[in-house]
């Protein structure tokens, strides 16, 4: 139980692995399959936080560009990267996906929920799914099982990148700056913050109970 608290813990994550290791999370979280389970929203925003109280060790790079400038940018990079890694193994592995059976790191229910949502909202997907939990892991995936057009994919891989980096990076570090002596509250803000990340799977899981309540 420790060991899985220390893993979804946005502060413990960041003080363990840096400003790099938030970069290889968001990646991999983007990207492998059974890494769904790791922090994304809440990490970025907590990220974004700490920047603005000076977190981050003070290396030459921080002397010409903000900290919170390279955490978005690295961020940016490791999303798009991620999703670019999850579309190829979705064209790789196919339909397969759908008929691997159950395990540890693997539950068939998240592919088939992320192809609900692909055959909603279409090419968008790639960009909602940024801010839904674990369809955001298998959006990619199932976009490339259904061959989708690559250039059309990479357009809005790189747009839902830039949008969810932004929406969850930046606001953590305004956050940070208007608050007086915020490093006092780092505690009930991170609550807040799990809890508002959370706000669009709770929205997503309710229309999708009323739906199937309505068929």
């Amino acid at each position: 139980m420790n060991f899985i608290h220390s893993i979804l813990n946005p502060i413990t994550v960041i003080n363990t692995v840096g400003i790099v290791g938030v970069w290889l999370i968001i990646f991999a979280q983007s990207g492998l399959f059974f890494c769904f389970f790791l922090p994304g929203d809440s990490l970025l925003f907590t990220a974004g936080f700490l920047a603005s109280q000076n977190f981050f060790p003070s290396f030459f790079l921080w002397h010409v560009v903000p900290a919170v400038v390279v955490l978005f940018v690295g961020a940016l990079v490791a999303a798009i990267a991620g999703d670019n890694v999850g579309f190829a193994f979705g064209r790789k592995i196919g339909p397969k996906i759908f008929s691997k059976e159950d395990s540890l790191l693997f539950d068939k229910k998240y592919p088939v929920e992320a192809q609900k949502f692909y055959d909603r909202y279409g090419t968008k997907t790639i960009i909602f799914a940024r801010f839904i939990p674990i369809v955001r892991t298998f959006a990619p995936i199932v976009a490339g099982v259904g061959a989708m057009n690559y250039r059309t994919f990479f357009s809005y891989n790189i747009i839902g990148g830039i949008i969810w980096t932004s929406l969850t990076v930046f606001p953590g570090f305004f956050l940070g700056k208007s608050i007086l002596n915020a490093e006092n509250y780092i505690t009930p803000l991170l609550a807040l913050i799990i809890i508002v990340s959370f706000i669009p799977a709770v929205i997503h899981f309710i229309r999708e109970r009323r739906a199937h309540n309505i068929v």
